[in-house]
């Protein structure tokens, strides 16, 4: 078994990490960074996304784990006082691989048709660059939408809606349906403009496409990753035709981690 350990950088999460290496060798495992069968991350979430873009190259070939070194989170699901359960389970088992959708983001510029394309785990958001009104054209299936103002939208994954999607009053959608979702960022709605006002769920054969109407930049984000583009002409969303392949090796239930995560408390029983 080949794989690859991303580090959050701390240094429990390092300590983890060498400990991890030490007991892999020992049953005979490769590490190799460069084409991996399995991704484990170790620290939380974020580390997590930075696991997936960094092997975002390689998601028909490999599948990732998380450990866990502070706070629950959606994607580790395994605690540090487990790793060497899990690296048991990783050596004996044929793992079963859940996956989830992705989105897929593609800017196009005024420039000859040149574009950029992006994936998204959780979600991507669109605002101006220095904070003054968004004003878009929202197209839905080819057809205009609506005319957007406000400070921005955020287009999330299901795996994303628990994330900065439920902060805006997204629904919370379970990662089993492809889809993508589209929630405003504080919108402008008067007796003079008005959108829709209420988040919007869009299937697989849906496409979005969103045009600036009178702004030379935007500022958009990946996951955790701030790009400023200039010169846009428009930006695509759609649900991407790659997933996001994770190793279960016990049950990880995602309205158990919604319940654990926004609603449990120490007094549960």
């Amino acid at each position: 078994m080949r794989y690859a350990i991303l580090s959050k950088g701390d240094s429990k999460s390092n300590a983890l990490k060498q400990k991890m290496i030490n007991h892999m060798s020992d049953f005979q495992m490769i590490q190799d960074e460069e084409n991996p069968e399995i991704v484990i991350s170790v620290g939380g979430d974020g580390t997590l996304l930075q696991a997936f873009h960094r092997y975002s190259h390689l998601l028909s070939d490999c599948a990732f784990v998380g450990i866990h070194t502070g706070h629950l989170g959606f994607y580790a699901d395994w605690l540090p006082h487990e790793i060497e359960k899990l690296i048991i389970e990783i050596n004996n088992s044929e793992f079963q691989v859940i996956e989830y959708p992705l989105l897929e983001i593609i800017v196009r510029y005024n420039n000859n048709g040149y574009e950029t394309r992006y994936l998204a785990l959780n979600e991507a958001t669109m605002k101006t660059e220095n904070g003054s009104t968004l004003v878009v054209d929202v197209n839905i299936r080819g057809k205009h939408f609506e005319r957007f103002r406000g400070d921005g939208l955020c287009i999330s994954t299901p795996s994303g809606s628990t994330a900065y999607n439920k902060a805006l009053g997204g629904a919370l959608i379970h990662p089993s349906l492809e889809v993508i979702q589209i929630a405003e960022i504080a919108s402008i709605n008067n007796r003079v403009f008005r959108t829709v006002g209420s988040p919007l769920v869009l299937p697989k054969h849906h496409t979005c496409l969103i045009k600036p109407v009178n702004h030379d930049s935007i500022l958009t984000t990946i996951d955790h990753v701030s790009i400023k583009h200039r010169d846009v002409n428009a930006i695509q969303y759609r649900v991407a035709n790659e997933k996001i392949r994770f190793a279960r090796f016990r049950p990880f239930p995602f309205w158990k981690r919604v319940h654990d995560s926004f609603i449990s408390s120490e007094d549960d029983e």
